[in-house]
């Protein structure tokens, strides 16, 4: 029973500290309040995106084989036209030299039309001679000239069939080239996926051996950025951001570029936002996550007071709602109400607001001052009632 009584004492003394707490000395409600100051506000739009190499190219073979050699690895400097693998060639070099062996039987065969032709010339050259002075029919002359005329036909055969097997040999050799994966680019291995011993098929679509990127000292960032933001981002605009691996680093770019193709995903929308990011000390890898800030507007050495002040109401003690200015918002009127305490009495005054960065905005024009205190929240509703005590268990 005395635990019961200590405790409601307890709670009474409690609630009679809070109600003289929450309550000036003179019944007037108590107000919490910062001071306008001046400083420098950054409005910034903000996403995610991924860190990448400008260029990077994917290297990959255009024939069949098994890896024989593989000359670089990864993180390995690399130059154009530098032999980095190589495909078993045997198969191939077995194919380029049927090829050149199907060449020399075309040109024996040429040559053969050729002594053919001659010989068929020469036949009918003397059966005409022969037909002249009536010693032969008009039907050996009439053969003679038919297998003159199959000779050239013949001849002609043969050396089309040189051309088309100097075209065979010409595929093979270059097949056989192709077994020599070279570097198209002057860069760094970014990954290699073969190892020696594996066999890669090019039969319906050309596997990728490696990635190289061709310089790491100038990157890229492709963010997403929502639609509701997009119209606020140009070209130009410099941006802020930070990696995990260095979250004490705030690295610098500008945006390049932004892509007018849509990225849905989940009925969410996004825009490819592309910034050209210096890395000169090489900090950056390909495939960090960066958490990006681009700087749509900065407001330099301006009055700017907490978006609190920007949303209090004073409420009305005859009706309970919020008190209204006494001039009401015209069409051109683009101001908005602040509240200040001026020798502890509330004062609304008229402000046109600029640049916020979410949590401070910028007080463009209008009679406040720099020091003056804005209201940010009443401690107490009204001036008969307290503010609800803690509750005791």
């Amino acid at each position: 029973m005395k635990k019961i009584i200590a405790g409601i004492a307890v709670a009474v003394v409690m609630a009679s500290a809070a109600f003289f707490f929450f309550k000036g000395k003179d019944g007037e409600v108590r107000f919490r309040t910062e001071k306008a100051v001046k400083g420098d506000i950054v409005s910034t739009v903000t996403s995610s995106g991924t860190v990448n190499a400008v260029t990077t190219v994917l290297v990959g073979t255009q024939v069949s084989g098994t890896i024989k050699h593989l000359y670089v690895d990864f993180n390995s400097r690399v130059k154009k036209g530098q032999v980095i693998a190589q495909i078993d060639p045997t198969t191939l070099e077995a194919q380029a030299d049927q090829s050149r062996a199907n060449l020399l039987a075309a040109e024996a065969n040429v040559e053969k039309a050729e002594a053919s032709l001659a010989d068929a010339q020469r036949a009918a050259s003397r059966n005409k001679e022969l037909f002249a002075k009536n010693y032969i029919a008009k039907s050996d002359l009439d053969t003679s000239e038919s297998n003159y005329e199959i000779a050239k036909a013949q001849l002609s055969a043969a050396k089309a069939q040189v051309a088309q097997t100097k075209a065979a040999l010409r595929y093979s050799n270059t097949n056989l080239e192709y077994t020599r994966i070279l570097s198209p680019v002057d860069g760094i291995v970014v990954s290699r996926n073969v190892d020696v011993g594996q066999t890669v098929a090019a039969s319906f679509q050309t596997p990728t051996l490696f990635n190289i990127a061709q310089d790491l000292t100038k990157m890229q960032i492709d963010s997403n950025v929502a639609e509701a933001d997009i119209g606020k981002v140009q070209v130009g605009q410099n941006v802020e951001f930070t990696v995990d691996a260095y979250p004490d680093l705030i690295f610098k770019g500008k945006v390049s570029e932004i892509r007018n193709a849509p990225i849905t995903v989940q009925n969410v929308v996004t825009y490819d936002v592309v910034i050209k990011v210096d890395n000169s000390e090489l900090k950056l890898k390909p495939g960090m996550t960066a958490n990006v800030s681009i700087i749509i507007t900065t407001a330099k050495d301006v009055i700017k007071i907490p978006n609190a002040a920007l949303r209090f109401k004073m409420q009305d003690k005859k009706s309970g709602g919020p008190k209204e200015a006494r001039k009401e918002k015209g069409p051109q009127d683009k101001g908005r109400g602040l509240w200040v305490l001026e020798n502890n009495t509330p004062k609304m005054l008229k402000v046109v607001t600029g640049t916020s960065d979410g949590n401070f905005t910028e007080v463009v024009s209008g009679d406040l001052k720099e020091g003056q205190e804005v209201i940010l929240e009443a401690l107490s509703k009204n001036t008969s009632k307290p503010a609800t005590p803690p509750r005791m268990f």
